[in-house]
């Protein structure tokens, strides 16, 4: 009889340990605040995948960038300090110039257009982040980007030595192409460098300046130029996905589709909603004039010049492909 029981016990750690081993938990770095709409599409589809697993796969959010920066996260999931995490796809232009192709200025104007060049696209930058060891899982957009201006701006000579917020080598070009003065600043920075007079304009989403409270920072203005629909993408550290049974995997997959599918209806709702809210609090939310805009569609065609030469025949067959 205590050799049954010795038996039975021995076979019951067995199974425990077995039941641990393939237990996962994994951190899912985010940079922006838990109240931003890629945030908490990203926290629901964490729920989904830990509650739909059965206890084999536990995702834990980290919104605000309370474990990695928005800056560090792409190496972070890179490396495995952090198993999952979303990043700002054209921030990593330095990685592969395809990261940058949703923020070139005046390519893709509507959601439509967007859906369109994403898929173009998204084949050749799935294999480009597999080769460098991360499984990409889904990507949601923001909502068009438009100008922000502490002062009201009706020539190109408005433009001139203004102080701008850039974000990635796409912003950075456009204010050297329009005379303004370029300093990179991650999103939870922008409230500071208004307020301190470090930058007084910046192109961006109606989502990002309704969040930081824009307005509160002497932000007056709002231009709906459209310029382009940059994405947020979710990758995965290799190696952790490869712990994963294929059960499992699926599931992941099944569950990044479904987020992706609610962040673009998202992202649509905010496009309406948060431009909006800027002009309940206050602020003058306009289009630029015809000369304006010109001015700008010409400098969106010489930096679709230099990016092609920079993408070369990857960047040409996806460009291709879109049109």
């Amino acid at each position: 009889m205590k050799l049954v029981k010795y038996i039975f016990a021995i076979l019951v750690s067995l199974i425990l340990s077995i039941n641990f081993a393939i237990a996962e938990k994994w951190d899912m770095a985010l940079a922006y605040g838990a109240g931003n709409f890629h945030s908490a599409n990203a926290t629901e589809f964490a729920k989904n995948v830990t509650e739909k697993s059965g206890g084999k796969l536990t995702i834990v959010t980290h919104p605000g960038g309370s474990l990695f920066k928005g800056g560090e996260i792409f190496r972070a999931v890179r490396t495995g300090q952090a198993q999952i995490g979303e990043r700002f796809m054209s921030a990593l232009g330095k990685e592969d110039p395809l990261l940058e192709i949703d923020s070139q200025p005046f390519l893709a104007t509507s959601y439509s257009d967007a859906m369109k060049l994403y898929k173009a696209s998204k084949a050749e930058l799935v294999k480009s982040l597999d080769s460098k060891g991360l499984i990409f899982l889904y990507a949601v957009p923001w909502p068009a980007q438009g100008l922000y201006s502490k002062k009201e701006i009706n020539s190109v000579n408005d433009l001139k030595g203004l102080k701008f917020r850039a974000y990635n080598s796409a912003t950075i070009r456009i204010a050297e192409l329009t005379g303004m003065s370029p300093t990179k600043i991650e999103a939870a920075e922008i409230s500071q460098a208004f307020s301190t007079g470090a930058v007084e304009s910046m192109i961006t989403s109606p989502t990002t300046g309704k969040n930081s409270k824009i307005w509160e920072n002497g932000v007056k203005y709002f231009y709906d130029i459209a310029a382009w629909f940059p994405k947020n993408m979710v990758i995965v550290n290799k190696d952790s996905w490869n712990k994963l049974d294929k059960a499992t995997q699926d599931l992941v997959m099944q569950q990044a589709a479904l987020a992706e599918r609610k962040g673009w209806q998202l992202s649509k709702q905010g496009n309406v909603g948060d431009k909006k809210a800027l002009a309940e609090a206050g602020m003058i939310v306009g289009k630029v004039n015809s000369s304006l805009q010109a001015h700008f569609v010409k400098v969106g065609e010489t930096m679709a010049k230099e990016w092609s030469q920079k993408a070369g025949s990857r960047g040409a067959a996806v460009l291709s492909a879109y049109k």
